[in-house]
């Protein structure tokens, strides 16, 4: 075994950040649609929260927004004009596609791609593979920019696999890291790759709310990864009905214990055998939260299976950190409180203020891609997009020139954003390190 350590990469928030309501299924996003937003507070609230993990000694690194609102794609649709007559025509005559051009939902990392360490993976280099987000329009338009990020904080080719999207069609609709968690003995060792699917892509789908990621995108994303130790499980079906639009809603793990909600699989015990046949060196530990303990909708709602479940330097137990929405819900706080309170696997809980993400449904979990790394692939990554306390500062001062306190769903169609986010964001590729070029509208 090579010793490795678990790294978090997490999505900057960009400055369209808005509750346009834009995810069936996610009850968050729907319930706040129309509300105000505030976007410096967003992005405050994420570098807090990602310098949080890093003063806890876990490597901690940056991924840049994406361009919003994306002039190039409703210039594909035929709108044409200086980028200002293109906004502004999109908004009257395609608002949907309008909106979709301005979300800001990038910042949600755990979508970004599904990742396979070097310890399992048949090359020994560590693989990605961009979600296509085929599910929902807006998400649909990432994966490009996405790859061009991993490349860019994962530059070299002898250690990283970057690959393209799985081909953007709704058999393959993949939803990344968001439906994926690795157990093992030690991060440097060979794990268990629990790889969640909520429908077979050749059978009909019936449900309230989509079901996002497919079983067939599961299998060839393991194949294509050459993942060891690979597990395919079935989303619950009450699960995503219930408003669980991704398996991380109601399911975590860190080490060798998966932590989750008994609605979190349509068949439980099946799950847990399938992972104990297929893990080497190691007994997998479940936490297993009942319903009777805690209603879906308080799972869904204070996000307590959203939280980042984390193995800190020189501690024996694992740490979960949650949203303050798990400590301000009674049921989901009794939980969290009785995990610290026995002598199980997870022994301290912290809290996280991303109130601005959750309203729109996403907890600190959304906000990760986690990455495993040995010595040397730590050392192989864009120094200039890891944090440290300097960065974080000059990050703050930016988001604070840059980011309006106050946006709503119809600030959207200002011609005046345009500038505005392109400006912020030409002003922190450097920062980052990305080179000029990084974006579209710099490369026009």
């Amino acid at each position: 075994m090579i010793p490795a350590v678990e790294a978090n990469a997490d999505g900057l928030i960009g400055p369209t950040h808005s509750y346009a309501g834009l995810s069936p299924g996610n009850l968050a996003s729907s319930l706040n649609k129309g509300e105000a937003s505030n976007p410096r507070a967003a992005i405050l609230q994420g570098l807090d929260k990602m310098k949080r993990l890093a003063d806890l000694g876990l490597p901690q690194f940056v991924l840049p927004p994406h361009e919003r609102p994306n002039i190039p794609f409703l210039r594909s649709l035929g709108f044409t004009g200086s980028d200002a007559a293109v906004l502004e025509r999109a908004w009257k005559d395609a608002p949907s596609f309008a909106a979709a051009a301005c979300s800001a939902s990038p910042m949600w990392a755990a979508n970004a791609a599904t990742v396979t360490p070097s310890a399992d993976a048949a090359d020994g280099r560590v693989h990605f593979t961009p979600a296509n987000l085929v599910t929902n329009l807006h998400r649909s338009l990432e994966h490009a920019q996405t790859k061009r990020s991993l490349n860019a904080l994962f530059p070299d080719s002898t250690r990283f696999a970057v690959h393209d999207a799985l081909s953007p069609v709704a058999h393959l609709a993949d939803e990344g890291a968001a439906n994926h968690v690795r157990l093992c003995a030690e991060h440097g060792s060979p794990g268990v790759n629990l790889l969640v699917w909520g429908r077979d892509a050749f059978e009909t789908w019936d449900g309230p709310y989509p079901a996002r990621q497919t079983r067939q995108a599961s299998e060839a994303i393991a194949r294509r990864h050459g993942a060891s130790g690979a597990v395919l499980a079935q989303q619950s079906r009450a699960a995503i009905a219930g408003g669980t639009f991704h398996n991380d809603v109601v399911c975590v793990g860190a080490l060798g214990t998966l932590f989750h909600h008994d609605l979190a699989f349509e068949d439980t015990a099946g799950t847990h055998a399938a992972i104990q046949a297929a893990a080497k060196g190691f007994d997998p530990i479940f936490v297993e939260v009942s319903s009777a303990d805690l209603p879906l909708a308080d799972a869904i709602s204070s996000y307590l299976f959203n939280s980042m479940l984390v193995s800190l330097p020189g501690e024996d137990r694992l740490t979960l950190i949650c949203p303050t929405e798990t400590r301000d819900n009674p049921r989901s706080h009794a939980v969290a409180q009785s995990l610290t309170a026995s002598n199980g696997p997870i022994g301290r809980v912290e809290y996280v203020d991303v109130r601005q993400s959750m309203r729109n449904g996403g907890g600190p979990a959304c906000l990760r891609l986690r990455v495993v790394l040995t010595e040397a692939e730590l050392a192989a990554t864009n120094p200039a997009m890891r944090l440290t306390d300097d960065l974080h500062a000059r990050l703050s001062a930016w988001a604070d020139r840059h980011y309006r306190e106050r946006l709503t769903p119809a600030d959207l169609a200002d011609p005046a954003l345009i500038e505005e986010s392109r400006t912020a964001l030409d002003q922190l590729a450097p920062l980052l390190g990305l080179g000029s070029g990084f974006y579209p509208f710099q490369r026009n």
